[in-house]
């Protein structure tokens, strides 16, 4: 419900204005309490000034095991939560198993206190000295090469290759958790996004941007798995065909991620919308390809098919990067 106060001076020059009871109270506001500002546009956030910021959660786990316990840990993780009180009348053996596994795939995080009942987990990380725009740039270079070396690995039938970008992807995944737990961060308090140095209207546009590039990781893991199906080389026709694919999908991605960071506005729109432009030639590419396969024998032809796929699909992710780059580059009201 919306309240109004009005503004009134006192001693000439100072402006005042009174808080709702009931706010104050339930967040522990009274005489001589501090409070802080965050100014952000034309509005002005106030939050309660305490010692100690750090959040805690408490998760009961007795009926939580194997992916769904992975899950709850991450799903807190990703809330925002300092410290994680995981709690059970008796935590198995397979429960512990699960629970340092789930750390180990998150940025930050250790378990500090077990006992027979209760485990907790702290974030170890400073938040003041995270980057949601180096996190972004790091998933945006790991991505593209998994991209490359998983085309690679199906050309030069490199089983190696292939493993070490599936391996890739949990870099992959371990950032866009972090991003993630940045931007829920800066919706919940001002002063995260005051501390990151970058509004929340830019947070929440480099968060779709890196569920984009989680995408593509993915697809890249998806053609490293299908190279491994292939024992003879491909025709020189067809690794000519994917290479170009690969080539031109790879270049909307970064052509959009280039508009999405960069500052002069109209720069930024017509980089953007030159990625966007891109990705329906790249549809008609990937029609000439699937063209080209039906000479193949079927199982190939069907394999390559899903490579074929995979690589259009992550040229229509950088396009939807385009379009987040054009939204970040508009007027704001």
């Amino acid at each position: 419900m919306v309240e109004t106060r009005k503004v009134q001076v006192t001693g000439g020059s100072t402006y005042t204005v009174s808080i709702p009871k009931d706010w104050a109270t339930d967040n522990g506001v009274s005489a001589g309490s501090e409070v802080a500002f965050y100014p952000e546009g034309d509005s002005l956030f106030m939050t309660p000034r305490t010692e100690e910021d750090r959040t805690e959660g408490t998760l009961d786990i007795g009926d939580l095991d194997g992916e769904e316990l992975i899950r709850a840990v991450m799903t807190m993780y990703v809330s925002g939560f300092d410290i994680i009180v995981l709690e059970s009348g008796r935590i198995t053996t397979a429960q512990r198993r699960t629970i340092r596994q789930a750390t180990q795939g998150l940025v930050g995080l250790e378990v500090l206190e077990e006992t027979r009942d209760r485990v907790v987990i702290r974030d170890l990380l400073d938040s003041s000295e995270l980057s949601i725009n180096n996190a972004v740039t790091r998933m945006r270079l790991i991505a593209l090469s998994m991209l490359d070396d998983a085309v690679t690995a199906l050309i030069d039938l490199d089983e190696d290759l292939a493993h070490d970008v599936i391996q890739r992807d949990d870099d992959v995944d371990r950032l866009w958790m972090v991003v993630s737990r940045i931007f829920r961060s800066t919706l919940r308090s001002p002063r995260a996004a005051e501390e990151l140095g970058v509004s929340r209207e830019i947070c929440f546009d480099y968060q779709s941007a890196a569920r984009q590039l989680e995408r593509v990781a993915d697809h890249a893991t998806k053609i490293a798995h299908l190279a491994l199906n292939f024992d003879e080389p491909l025709p020189d026709d067809v690794i000519d065909a994917l290479d170009g694919l690969h080539t031109d999908a790879a270049d909307v991605i970064d052509v959009a991620m280039d508009a999405l960071f960069l500052d002069e506005s109209d720069e930024a729109t017509r980089q953007a919308n030159t990625a966007r432009e891109s990705v329906q030639g790249i549809d008609s590419h990937a029609r000439s390809i699937d063209e080209l396969l039906r000479d193949l024998d079927p199982t190939r032809a069907q394999l390559l098919g899903l490579v074929v796929d995979s690589l259009s699909r992550s040229a229509d992710y950088g396009g939807n990067i385009a379009e987040t780059a054009l939204q970040k580059a508009a007027p704001t009201p």
